[in-house]
């Protein structure tokens, strides 16, 4: 992503850009020979079939009552459709960064996301689990929010934390920061 954002290689989508990264861990780790097409496609659109997190569903209905709630994100339009559909979240729409042909934290989606939901940034609040994202759209004009995730990064690495983070509001979940916005 970081290679695309500095303009050393063309847009390319992230499902694109996770096959690559997987054939090259395979390959330094001498496991290229173990996986065939099919198990590599699979593992690459695993990224599709993400479960939502418990709260996701009741806390972004609640915010949803009162405000526009839009996913943005990194993945692309195929990847995002498919886990909102598989999770059932309720979002009002789906903006990915493939409109800006950036990926964040490049100001471009963040800013695109703003054009086209016709908000200027600093009425968007940003809702994220990672500090890079809320500090990318900060830097965009945009509010944030922090959201504690502490198993994001999986059991075995340390997640990013409130305290460690800037941002407008902090909750550790959905539906707490759907209180602290009055839904």
């Amino acid at each position: 992503m970081q290679c695309v954002n500095r303009g050393e290689r063309d847009w390319a989508h992230l499902d694109t850009l996770h096959r690559e990264s997987l054939d090259d861990l395979l390959e330094n780790r001498g496991m290229a020979g173990a996986f065939d097409e099919a198990a590599r496609q699979r593992m690459v659109r695993a990224w599709h079939r993400l479960p939502a997190w418990p709260d996701a569903a009741s806390g972004l209905a609640r915010l949803r009552g009162r405000y526009v709630v839009a996913a943005l994100s990194n993945g692309g339009f195929a990847l995002l459709t498919n886990l909102i559909n598989s999770t059932h979240l309720p979002f009002d729409c789906v903006l990915s960064a493939e409109l800006a042909r950036m990926y964040k934290p490049a100001p471009a989606p963040y800013m695109t996301a703003a054009d086209l939901l016709d908000i200027e940034q600093d009425r968007i609040l940003m809702v994220a689990a990672h500090t890079w994202d809320l500090d990318g759209a900060r830097q965009a004009g945009l509010r944030t929010a922090f959201l504690e995730r502490p198993l994001e990064k999986g059991p075995d690495r340390p997640a990013d934390r409130a305290a460690n983070t800037t941002s407008d509001l902090a909750a550790t979940s959905f539906d707490e920061l759907a209180d602290k916005l009055g839904c």
